[in-house]
């Protein structure tokens, strides 16, 4: 019998793949679990408008990331800090200071945990700072570190 998987079953598939079992596993452990449903024309045409309206969906992200990417490479981000001895900043700027920073200058909410610094700022002047906003989309932030 073929059946539609509703959700992740292991050792059988993923979410939306059409698959082949056996009658009685299908009727008498996938079907009332509701695991999957039975590959008719109906089902197969819903499955189809799924996985149509999944990739606008997806698409939609990706250039909503794109714009956005846009918009935190147009000009540098300023962050004050105190100084300490030989130049250096008095403290780290981290992830979560850019982000009130962006949020601060720009109005624009991203999440520090987008924000992938390899190890915090600990001197002034501009810095680059990769922005992961998509799995297909990295800004480059730049970030100025001011003296207080």
């Amino acid at each position: 019998m073929k059946i539609i998987l509703i959700q992740d079953v292991k050792k059988l598939g993923k979410k939306g793949e059409i698959i082949e079992v056996n009658d009685g596993y299908a009727r008498n452990y996938i079907l009332p679990q509701k695991l999957g449903v039975e590959a008719n024309s109906k089902n197969l045409n819903d499955l189809k408008l799924q996985k149509i309206k999944a990739q606008k969906d997806a698409q939609h992200l990706l250039e909503e990331a794109q714009a956005l990417a846009k918009k935190i490479e147009e000009k540098p981000v300023v962050v004050s800090m105190k100084g300490g001895e030989a130049g250096r900043v008095f403290g780290s700027v981290s992830s979560k200071e850019i982000a009130a920073a962006i949020k601060n200058q720009r109005n624009l909410e991203i999440d520090k945990k987008k924000i992938q610094l390899e190890q915090p700022i600990r001197s002034f002047g501009t810095h680059e700072v990769a922005v992961k906003l998509h799995p297909q989309v990295t800004a480059t932030l730049r970030v100025k570190v001011e003296e207080v």
